[in-house]
């Protein structure tokens, strides 16, 4: 019987596919799991090179590119397993990847996903991330990354999983919802990592499950006019969705200079502008008719859980400060 189902989504990456696949075949000790990638309509050959050299792995293939969020949620509610691993193309999991993940979430009810340390592909010793962190400043930021990861080698709460490697708890998902399609790319991992924490849930980080990373795989750069204006659009629109209205009047001082800061970095690399339409482009996302349908709903229940992510909004920004 299967626990796990591996989800990739892929958009025109043959050229990374045989390292990761080829990495999930020969997993050790691992629980029962299928490999399912979802292909976002590439036009490089990718379908037909996993159909003959690859044949046990299943491939959806969608017509065209519909983005981060859409393919997984179609890889998400097609899988049957309890479990289901979000992994990037342009990875390569270490032998233990699955069975490490597995183990540390397998009877920890209250957990909704555990991310693994994704470690530099050309320098394994570094980290690219040990799992997202969230601050009141409406950063999100990659623990760890670029810093050596022995220095991250405790297992412990993080705000969010990153979904370039991570597995999750799939019934959670039928509680507090999907991906969020409107985001198409970007913070979606930490949208739903919010979401979770304020049902209640917890999000981990687990050092034993390493997966090197190319990183930037589809967008070509870390930073880049594509990526920045929507990454922008996104951070408004995780504060207007999962804060409530008070909670967000109160952190608004906070906010505005941490938009104020990106602003001012995006300047420097001459993308200021892209940056403010990105913005803009957030706002509108939250005053149209589908962004005031994916507001999560305020339910009483909620509020200890809202006081608790405030006080890790406080921290995690001396966490940040700290470099830790």
């Amino acid at each position: 019987m299967n626990m796990i189902t591996v989800v990739i989504p892929n958009y025109n990456g043959m050229k990374y596919l045989k390292e990761c696949l080829t990495s999930l075949a020969c997993q050790a000790e691992a629980p029962g799991y299928e490999v399912l990638v979802v292909d976002n309509g590439s036009a490089d050959g990718s379908r037909e090179y996993m159909e003959a050299e690859f044949p046990q792995v299943r491939v959806i293939a969608l017509e065209e590119n519909t983005g981060f969020c859409h393919g997984v949620n179609v890889g998400i509610k097609e899988s049957q397993t309890p479990y289901v691993v979000l992994l990037n193309n342009d990875t390569k999991a270490d032998k233990c990847f699955l069975k490490t993940l597995y183990e540390s979430i397998e009877g920890r009810e209250n957990v909704f996903a555990v991310s693994a340390s994704m470690r530099m592909w050309d320098r394994p010793e570094l980290l690219d991330g040990a799992g997202d962190n969230y601050c009141v400043l409406g950063w999100a930021y990659s623990r760890g990354k670029g810093r050596a990861a022995d220095g991250y080698q405790e297992a412990c709460s993080v705000f969010s999983a990153c979904g370039g490697a991570a597995i999750y708890r799939k019934s959670v998902f039928e509680e507090i919802g999907y991906f969020d399609e409107l985001h198409f790319a970007y913070l979606e991992d930490l949208d739903i990592g919010y979401r979770a924490l304020l049902h209640g849930y917890e999000n981990r980080y687990e050092p034993g499950a390493v997966v090197l990373h190319y990183g930037s795989a589809s967008t070509g750069s870390r930073y880049n006019e594509w990526k920045t204006r929507k990454a922008s659009a996104n951070s408004v629109y995780v504060v207007y969705k999962n804060m409530p209205l008070l909670q967000w009047i109160w952190n608004l001082p906070f906010l505005l200079v941490g938009f104020l800061v990106k602003f001012l970095f995006f300047s420097i690399k001459g993308m200021g502008r892209i940056y403010i339409k990105g913005l803009f482009e957030g706002l509108k996302r939250c005053f149209s008719a589908e962004g005031r349908m994916h507001k999560v709903k305020w339910k009483a229940k909620h509020l200890k859980n809202c006081f608790y992510i405030q006080w890790l909004l406080y921290r995690n920004l001396f966490l940040f400060l700290l470099k830790k």
